[in-house]
């Protein structure tokens, strides 16, 4: 079976029907053929935009390895690193921690109730993150949402071993199947934030 995938699959390259994903063009190209239709149709108006108008051209894939990775770190609700130059990400996905430097091979992880690392130098920024997911591109460029996310140093100790203690009672007196998965979410997360605060 994989020799006949292998040579459909050299088929299909020599034949150039479809370009793999990184061989896509940088620049974004535009629908002609739509546009002419629309311009017979409703010469007055311009068409309107695609998604992929309102997606910036990918940047090329370095032919060198750069210096630094270029975070991106993002919330529902606020940006925290917007194109920050770093030496290295620490990620706590859910197949366990994962390295990144510059070069790193394009990647997708989920990510699980942990620690991101920042690394700039010799500082160390850290934060505890919920969930969420990271995008590591071919250009050296790492994309990480998460959920929920809070600088480690804001965190209080206390209030952390309080929240978890609260769900393991919570699991250990659920009757429903509902009152069960949250009980059971809020433990892993407190569990996960405690180890954090203590490691």
């Amino acid at each position: 079976m994989f020799r006949q995938a292998s040579r459909l699959l050299a088929q299909t390259l020599r034949a150039g029907m479809r370009p793999f994903s990184s061989d896509l063009p940088a620049a974004p190209t535009s629908d002609s053929a739509f546009n002419e239709s629309w311009k017979k149709v409703i010469p007055n108006i311009e068409p309107p935009k695609t998604p992929s108008h309102f997606l910036r051209p990918r940047p090329a894939t370095p032919t060198s390895i750069p210096s630094k990775i270029t975070v991106n770190f993002v919330l529902p609700y606020a940006s925290e690193l917007s194109a920050k130059e770093v030496d290295m990400v620490i990620i706590p996905a859910t197949t366990g921690q994962m390295g990144v430097l510059p070069g790193h091979v394009p990647a997708i992880a989920e990510l699980k109730p942990g620690i991101l690392s920042v690394h700039e130098g010799n500082d160390v920024t850290k934060y505890f993150l919920s969930s969420g997911f990271a995008f590591i591109h071919a250009n050296s460029v790492a994309d990480i949402i998460a959920v929920e996310a809070v600088q480690i140093d804001h965190i209080d100790p206390s209030l952390a071993q309080k929240g978890l203690a609260e769900f393991t009672q919570k699991l250990s007196s659920a009757t429903t199947d509902l009152e069960k998965a949250e009980a059971q979410i809020g433990v892993e997360v407190h569990s996960a934030l405690n180890s954090a605060l203590s490691g």
